[in-house]
């Protein structure tokens, strides 16, 4: 069976015959298949708006093969208790990848447990094709009637269902958060206090936290293996974890039960903290602060989101923001699941006078990604230069297979120094303070600007395709003359010290009569971030000087993409890098190069090196030795040698070799721009007889094992704080492969289990 739906129009085919065709209602049922995940996704799509309700993407399973996605659910938007929104709602169809490529629907749960809306309202399409039809409804059993108020809290019963669990921050953070009147003391928690409902358990820890001098979060929730009700939630200190600089790994928490009476009695309770604390009067002012997040909040669906991770900054500026209010809703709701997933994901909202203007995320692979790749940062603001439908922006490096690899994302709310200052502030707020040695981004003066005061030590260097454009935008007619693009590109490219390139650049503007072009003048003064004389001596992971990077979301992301398609398009682009990066793991774990030389130095660089920087190093092996080298100079324990090519006197380039400890240094600058030895060097490596690359040499971000990375730095010492955090994203990014592994049979998954508990062994007989 094949089946294509359209929303507002369906049609089946069944053995060549067409059963239906026009305003039909589909319905989905074990056995059916589709070509494609996708299809499937519109199919459900189709169906929830027909039906009236809304989907989310839910989980995906990948083969432990080739680690390739073979199976995927799409669920109600109410699945879940993440938000208050949500319900919890059951509905869901799993699709599989069969052997025949087809995706067949192995799963369905039709049922739901909320009211359906079929009056117009559901995103996603035209439900009737205009007409107007009666909402159809689903009835939700009648609520359990509420607990009386136990003495032993002492506190009020709060509405609403008292045993959901289900915490309603929003009317709680807008009223009720204030202190207990005096006929309602405020007590320490103890083992045993028992509450009316899980909103009022959070309400009287918020109020003892105040009143002692520090501040709380929600911590885990625990549900039912036979209904998937809420048993259990901790509320912890803010301080706990380490996922943010700010946090200390604070033990303090208090865990509430949900009992056979319909209470939550506090089951478990620490105390402890290991930080100090503010005054109360201190926390109660900033809890009832104006102009913080509760009056940033109005007219945003969740307020909650606005503290999970600490994320907003305060500002006193009058600007306008180029966001769509409608983007803010949608991210916050986007950014609120994918947190209650990925407990590495940050995210922060800009906020001038309570409106919100610039937005920044990134999730925990990104985060992790970033102590390994994050040392040459591409700063991609191609909306800039286009009618883009949204500001969007990203932060991207380049992996160990040379691919781009996601770092973090933003929406700029305008085109100020501030606005670009606080994303680079927050971008080092959610990578634990770490700043790149090296940048790419335009040259306009905002960006400038904001670069050199928060990445003062990192090398600024403009976007190639803004200078050319630039160029020719401010040359004129010039351009068009062959000669003088000659030799301007002769100036730019072909100086090797800074004498020649002064030399070059005050000939060529005064034979043309430029010595007054404004633009000029701007761009001498900042050629050290274009000009390759000076970009050659930074590491930029071997980005070509004078070409730039495919876009990381090209072509997912076309400037005039809707609102509803954003973030569909967004994940399906972050899938697709990452199911590469995947590809070339397991091609260079399990394929080898074949060798051209019987040197020693190229067996060592195959054994380390992924294939594709293998690729870059044998082609500077092969070239050596098509290369001579001359010794013209010794300084003690340092030889220096000229290296060029035989028969081609014009290509020189000097070498200096320290025969007592192995440094090696070419004028090239090849290693100290792109992380590989270059010919030179390996031509007086020969020449010496050295059998072996000092590993100082071999970047271990270019090796197969570069995502352990973060191993070799803990053993060079630190920061323990942020360290922790690093390996505790190190781990999890490990263990989420490990459970699709192990998950994969039931062979598999005694395998892996077996596993886990001899490692937990080991670990606690090393405590």
């Amino acid at each position: 069976m094949n089946l294509r739906s359209k929303l507002g129009a369906t049609v089946f085919k069944t053995n060549g015959q067409r059963e239906d065709e026009g305003e039909s209602k589909v319905e989905p049922y074990v056995g059916l298949e589709f070509d494609t995940p996708e299809a499937a996704q519109e199919f459900y799509n189709t169906y929830a708006t027909q039906t009236g309700f809304k989907i989310r993407i839910g989980q995906l399973y990948r083969s432990r093969v080739d680690g390739s996605v073979i199976s995927r659910r799409y669920v109600c938007s109410k699945e879940g208790f993440q938000t208050t929104s949500r319900t919890g709602c059951p509905a869901f169809i799993r699709v599989q990848k069969g052997d025949s490529g087809k995706w067949v629907l192995a799963n369905i749960k039709k049922e739901h447990n909320h009211d359906m809306d079929v009056s117009g309202d559901v995103d996603g399409g035209d439900v009737s094709g205009g007409e107007v039809q009666t909402p159809v409804t689903q009835k939700k059993a009648p609520p359990p009637p509420k607990p009386t108020a136990t003495p032993r809290s002492g506190i009020r019963s709060a509405d609403g269902d008292g045993s959901s669990g289900i915490l309603d921050l929003k009317r709680l953070k807008r009223g009720e958060m204030e202190p207990e009147s005096e006929s309602q003391p405020l007590g320490d928690p103890f083992k045993g206090l028992e509450f009316n409902s899980a909103n009022e358990a959070y309400k009287f820890y918020n109020n003892y936290a105040a009143n002692l001098g520090f501040k709380v979060r929600i911590g885990q929730l625990f549900r039912s293996k036979n209904d998937g009700s809420i048993t259990s939630r901790r509320f912890v200190c803010s301080k706990e974890g380490h996922q943010h600089p700010s946090r200390v790994g604070c033990g303090a928490f208090m865990r509430i039960q949900h009992d056979d009476s319909g209470r939550w009695v506090v089951d478990r309770l620490s105390k402890e903290h290991n930080h100090e604390l503010d005054s109360p009067e201190t926390t109660t002012r900033r809890k009832n602060s104006k102009s913080s997040k509760e009056e940033l909040a109005a007219g945003l669906d969740n307020l909650d989101l606005l503290e999970t991770n600490g994320g907003l900054s305060l500002v006193e500026r009058d600007r306008g923001s180029g966001i769509g209010s409608r983007w803010y809703n949608v991210l916050l709701e986007y950014f609120q699941s994918r947190q209650a997933e990925d407990t590495g994901f940050f995210y922060a909202l800009e906020v001038d006078n309570s409106r919100l203007m610039s937005v920044f995320w990134a999730d925990g692979r990104s985060r992790f990604s970033c102590t390994q790749f994050g040392d040459a940062v591409i700063f991609d603001t191609s909306y800039r230069s286009g009618s883009y439908s949204v500001p969007f922006a990203s932060f991207y490096g380049i992996n160990h297979h040379r691919q781009p690899v996601l770092l973090a994302c933003a929406l700029i709310s305008d085109e100020s120094e501030d606005s670009f200052t606080w994303v680079f502030k927050t971008w080092v707020r959610a990578m634990s303070g770490r700043r790149p040695v090296s940048i790419i981004a335009d040259q306009d003066k905002p960006i400038q600007n904001a670069i050199s005061t928060v990445f003062p030590a990192t090398h600024h260097r403009f976007s190639a395709w803004q200078i050319l454009q630039k160029e020719r935008e401010n040359l004129g007619a010039l351009w068009s003359i062959d000669e003088f693009k000659f030799e301007y590109e002769a100036c730019i490219s072909q100086t090797q010290t800074a004498s020649e390139f002064d030399s070059a650049w005050n000939l060529l503007t005064t034979k043309y009569n430029l010595k007054d072009n404004a633009w000029l003048k701007e761009m001498y003064i900042t050629r050290k971030s274009w000009v390759p004389l000076y970009l050659k001596s930074t590491f930029f992971a071997g980005i070509p000087v004078n070409g730039s990077t495919k876009p990381y979301f090209d072509p997912f992301l076309t400037p005039q993409v809707p609102l509803n398609e954003f973030l569909i398009r967004y994940e399906k682009a972050i899938e697709h890098h990452r199911e590469e990066e995947r590809k070339e793991d397991f091609s260079s774990f399990n394929s080898q190069i074949v060798l051209h030389t019987k040197d020693p130095l190229e067996e060592q660089c195959r054994r380390l090196y992924t294939i594709t920087v293998f690729k870059v190093f044998q082609k500077e092996l092969l070239e050596s030795y098509t290369y001579v080298g001359i010794k013209i100079n010794i300084e003690g324990a340092i030889s220096r040698y000229l290296v060029q090519r035989c028969g081609n006197g014009d290509e020189r380039n000097t070498v200096a070799f320290n025969g007592s400890n192995l440094n090696i240094t070419c004028s090239c600058r090849m290693f100290e721009f792109e992380g590989v030895l270059c010919r030179h060097a390996l031509k007086v490596f020969q020449i010496m007889n050295i059998r072996e690359i000092p590993s100082r040499y071999i970047l271990h971000r270019w090796t197969k094992n570069a995502k352990y990375g973060i191993l070799r730095d803990v053993d060079s010492g630190g920061g323990g704080q942020d360290f922790k955090a690093l390996m505790v994203w190190s781990l999890r990014e490990e263990a989420h492969s490990y459970i699709d592994a192990g998950a994969a049979s039931i062979e598999r998954y005694k395998l892996a289990f077996e596993i886990l508990q001899e490692g937990r062994r080991n670990l606690c007989w090393q405590n």
